[in-house]
């Protein structure tokens, strides 16, 4: 296994790949494992002696891996957890804690793909808990915002 760390746009990302098999490899970025096939470049040995195995290309990070950043440390109880619906970064938060929303209310907007999503209440309450900041980078499924 050989590790590796990353910059990309500032945000320092640990990763480390494993071997290649048949194409495939698992590679763990900031602790999370993705599994990514690989193309094996062809290189053609000269008649005389065989050509050295071409070594392995780490694998790329994915688009936007998420940032470390302080985590609370636990969601509070008894609440609707809103999660990111798919990986990108945190524009602008545009409730805060114990502010009254509505369902369809914008709680605040997300950048993937170079397009903004607006992450949006999906019942009525009263924002609890803000589990990101502005600039944080987060993947699918990390917790934003907790209503109750």
């Amino acid at each position: 296994m050989k590790e590796f760390t990353f910059k990309i746009n500032g945000a320092e990302y640990k990763c480390a790949v494993e071997e290649i098999e048949a194409g495939k490899t698992n590679v763990t970025v900031n602790g999370k494992v993705y599994t990514v096939e690989t193309e094996t470049p062809k290189v053609e040995a000269p008649a005389s002696k065989p050509a050295p195995a071409p070594a392995p290309k780490p694998a790329a990070a994915p688009a936007a891996p998420k940032a470390e950043a302080p985590k609370p440390a636990a969601p509070v109880a008894g609440g609707v957890q809103v999660k990111s619906p798919l990986p990108g970064s945190v524009i602008k938060v545009l409730v805060s804690e114990g502010q009254a929303v509505k369902r369809g209310d914008t709680l605040l907007t997300l950048e993937s793909m170079k397009m903004e999503n607006a992450i949006m209440a999906e019942t009525d309450g009263t924002v609890k808990q803000i589990a990101v900041t502005p600039g944080q980078n987060v993947m699918q499924d990390d917790l934003l915002i907790v209503l109750g």
